[in-house]
């Protein structure tokens, strides 16, 4: 078998967009719209607005290499990485890091992109991992291979080129990027397709030991940016993390062939969705302040807990809705209380409720999943 950078005309890419000029259009009509869904906000609530949005990306771009991050330690790391805390940093290191990574990544996106940065970022996100060398093109003689399967009867799913060549292959992917943004020499126009086409070329260089999938989308993101002409209201990671399979089989598929076409339009349909959970996560946070304006000085120290904890979950709601059960153990408390704080919520308007028994379960009014009805509440 042979992949993509062992053919002729390797980074040359083939691809034919008159088919994708209709949604093209759309993630462009999407991203002016939450633009100016944030642009209306009060500052306060724009801050927190992209907050959340950084801390998701964080949390979900780990989710997809298998790591499962603290939320409260990354939103510790972005808010300190913007001057906005002055609490002690956590001592996870690997949120500390990605924290700072996403901070980074938006605040030098019109920066032209180089071999320094990119060190930069990977040590910023392997922080405190002793098993790699950090900061530096993978070296490794043996060849880096992405593989599933039992020891034994794995199954190769793609093979980067030799680390020797990687320099220089870098090289040429900076000078390439850099040539296609907005200012430079051969400019892609449409800020997706050169984010796909980025996200593919540096995928398959796999230039680091670890991280490569993190650094990957945090240069998707950057080229976004630019050409949207600022930090672009997104996160890609978590339009890919509920549908990782499709996202690796996609990308499977584009190493194989010069022609991406296909490629094309699974992420620009990726961005597409982004967009719509962006949207979401800008109204969300907007009925979060009017919630807390209408109820805060209501809620004890135990419903404001637990109500903190399933905003937490974003515009989703709180996966499988709240119980006493579940009440108890975040308030630390009995579960007779947890009822009567429960019933208390829902009283005022906090809460809204499904099924009955032991099936009964709270939700947030403005968070309720679709496929449920929630019989009373509203804040």
């Amino acid at each position: 078998m042979t992949y993509i950078w062992q053919q002729p005309g390797w980074a040359n890419f083939a691809y034919d967009i008159t088919d994708l000029v209709d949604e093209l259009t759309v993630f462009e009509r999407h991203a002016g719209h939450v633009r100016g869904m944030l642009d209306a906000q009060p500052e306060g609530t724009q801050v927190e607005t992209l907050i959340d949005l950084m801390v998701s990306e964080a949390i979900k771009s780990s989710e997809i290499e298998g790591e499962y991050l603290s939320r409260e330690d990354v939103k510790s790391s972005i808010q300190r990485n913007l001057g906005l805390t002055e609490l002690p940093p956590t001592r996870n290191d690997a949120a500390a890091g990605i924290g700072e990574l996403m901070v980074a990544v938006r605040r030098d996106f019109a920066s032209p992109l180089t071999a320094g940065i990119l060190f930069d970022w990977h040590r910023m996100l392997m922080r405190g991992n002793n098993r790699i060398t950090v900061g530096t093109w993978r070296t490794q003689e043996a060849a880096m291979q992405v593989v599933s399967g039992p020891i034994g009867r794995e199954t190769v799913h793609f093979e980067a080129p030799p680390s020797c060549d990687v320099p220089e292959l870098m090289e040429q992917f900076v000078s390439w990027f850099n040539a296609t943004g907005p200012q430079g020499s051969s400019p892609i126009r449409q800020a997706p397709i050169r984010s796909a086409l980025a996200h593919l070329y540096f995928e398959t260089i796999h230039p680091f030991e670890d991280g490569n999938g993190r650094i990957g989308r945090a240069i998707s993101e950057k080229a976004l940016s630019q050409g949207q002409g600022r930090p672009v209201l997104l996160s890609l990671s978590k339009a890919i993390e509920p549908y990782r399979n499709a996202y690796y089989d996609a990308l499977k598929s584009a190493q194989r062939t010069n022609e991406i076409t296909e490629w094309l339009k699974y992420f620009l349909d990726l961005c597409v969705k982004a967009q719509q959970n962006a949207a979401d996560q800008v109204n969300f946070t907007l009925h979060k302040a009017k919630y807390f304006d209408a109820l805060k000085d209501q809620l004890n120290e135990r419903q404001l807990r637990v109500v903190r904890r399933m905003m937490d979950e974003g515009p989703r709601g709180f996966e499988g809705g709240m119980s006493a059960n579940k009440y108890s153990v975040i308030a630390r408390t009995s579960k007779a209380t947890a009822t009567r704080d429960l019933q208390a919520l829902m009283e005022m308007g906090a809460l809204s409720v499904t099924g009955g028994g032991r099936s009964t379960r709270y939700w947030l009014p403005f968070a309720a999943p679709l496929d449920q009805k929630p019989e009373s509440g509203g804040a």
